[in-house]
């Protein structure tokens, strides 16, 4: 904003500028040659009337030679003085014998003969000025002696005309700096308040509480604004700690009579008739669900409260301890759970997103594999070649591959949606696990997306941003190139 409004002062002070100068220069430049030629004017008129008195007293040959030479130095230029036919009289430079001859012919001199008065300006081909001729006639009354023929070079003319466009340039100059220092000290007395709200907004996206704007500074409509924008920011405040009181007590609330239900409900087994039991295992398997649920919700409450800041986790150590943790589940139910890949070393995410991705994705496979199937956990990461030609490592991807029945290309785009779940989808479900697991990879700067398995099933891949290595980084020290493609390639590690 600052620079707009000092580009706009600047502006508006150049257009001022040209629209005064450019007039007082053409104005100044008319008026200045205007100057020289009333003075070789009145130059020739007063060698005129002298040239008039020595030529009636007996004393032209002395008189006007001296004259002509001082009149010349005084004036710059050049004075000729011929008599009433033309002969020469005298001149302040030498003329040869041909430029002797031709006095009377040149128009000025001729018409001055005539009893006419001229002034003859020269220009160039460009417009400026080359030379200025005055001839004046000389009399004795009504008698005509000769005339006088003054030439003045127009280079002075051409160095004042100059000298005040230098001038108007250096002056217009000094005024844009000094309106420039003004506009700058304007622009930010004005843009201050901007600058506080944006100062004020950045910490609110932050995520950190918004100190209020002062409303008594700036014009109006700053002053508006910053006032809408401390009542926004409190009501958002009110809303976020609302929501942070609600996650917080939810937790605690919610768990404890669903866990109170649920022991009810197991206790209530031993007492119930055969034919109710059908209704009582529904009873708790909706109770479970209802728990999950309340798990999920409470999972994204907290991931959209705050903005929480990326470290580098170790996805190899992560996908070792999932896969340990689950299969023993995953016996018991009749599927093998397989773990391969490459080494991919450490990834950004959100502190505890890998579990709960993994967690996630683990738990919808498992319900969906049929007996004596396998779930794999793939880790790729990209080509040596394509790490190489790009100026960022591209993503490392983490594959979780099952073989259920899969899903069509619409459900797959509408699995991410809130409670949503697939109509011959198995009981048990919530809709939250792969929402929760776009909002994890989300955070963590990467994305995640369902398509077919090459076996039927279903490919759920979520991509990570690696750590970014400094440029020239080789492999970890003690691994030769022959190890480290080694690791490079696939391998079972359970």
């Amino acid at each position: 904003m600052t620079r707009r409004l000092l580009l706009s002062y600047l502006t508006l002070a150049a257009l001022v500028l040209l629209c005064l100068e450019i007039p007082l220069g053409f104005v100044y430049s008319r008026g200045e040659r205007e100057r020289v030629t009333n003075s070789a004017k009145d130059e020739a008129d007063s060698v005129s009337a002298y040239a008039s008195l020595s030529i009636t007293a007996g004393r032209a040959e002395q008189d006007l030679r001296a004259r002509a030479a001082h009149c010349a130095e005084r004036i710059g230029g050049k004075v000729v003085i011929v008599d009433q036919t033309g002969a020469l009289l005298a001149a302040s430079y030498p003329l040869t014998a041909a430029e002797t001859r031709g006095l009377a012919t040149r128009p000025g001199i001729a018409a001055a003969l005539r009893g006419t008065a001229t002034v003859d300006v020269r220009t160039s081909t460009i417009g400026g000025v080359q030379y200025l001729s005055v001839a004046a006639p000389v009399r004795h009354g009504t008698y005509r002696q000769g005339a006088v023929w003054i030439t003045l070079p127009t280079r002075m003319v051409h160095a004042r005309v100059h000298h005040v466009w230098l001038l108007l340039a250096l002056g217009g100059l000094a005024a844009l700096a000094a309106v420039a220092v003004v506009g700058f000290a304007i622009a930010r007395w004005t843009g201050r308040p901007i600058r506080e709200l944006e100062r004020a907004t950045h910490e609110l996206a932050d995520g950190g509480t918004a100190a209020p704007v002062a409303v008594t500074k700036g014009p109006p409509e700053v002053r508006s604004l910053a006032a809408t924008f401390n009542r926004t920011a409190a009501r958002l405040e009110h809303l976020v700690a609302a929501q942070r009181a609600f996650a917080g007590e939810a937790s605690h609330q919610l768990k404890t009579p669903l866990a109170a239900l649920r022991l009810r409900l197991e206790n209530l087994e031993s007492d119930i008739a055969p034919h109710a039991r059908p209704g009582l295992s529904a009873a708790m398997t909706e109770t479970d669900r209802l728990a999950r649920m309340v798990e999920g919700l409470l999972a994204m409450a907290r991931l959209d409260e705050t903005a929480v800041a990326r470290e580098p986790v170790d996805l190899d150590r992560t996908a070792v301890e999932r896969h340990r943790a689950w299969s023993p589940l995953f016996e018991q139910h009749g599927v093998r759970l397989l773990l391969l890949g490459e080494h991919a070393g450490q990834v950004m995410a959100v502190p505890g997103a890998l579990e709960q991705i993994l967690d996630n994705l683990l738990s919808n496979a498992l319900r969906v594999a049929p007996y004596d199937s396998a779930v794999t956990i793939d880790v790729r990461c990209p080509p040596p070649s394509e790490r190489r030609f790009h100026h960022r490592r591209p993503p490392v991807e983490l594959h979780v591959v099952d073989e259920g029945p899969g899903m069509t290309e619409e459900q797959c785009r509408r699995a991410f949606d809130r409670f949503w779940r697939a109509p011959d989808a198995p009981k048990g479900g919530t809709g939250l696990g792969l929402s929760l697991v776009q909002r994890l990879a989300h955070a963590s700067g990467g994305e995640v997306f369902l398509r077919p398995a090459p076996r039927g099933g279903l490919d759920a891949v979520v991509q990570l941003p690696p750590v970014e290595r400094p440029v020239g980084t080789g492999h970890p020290r003690g691994l030769g190139r022959q190890a480290a493609r080694r690791r490079e390639r696939p391998v079972l590690r359970a």
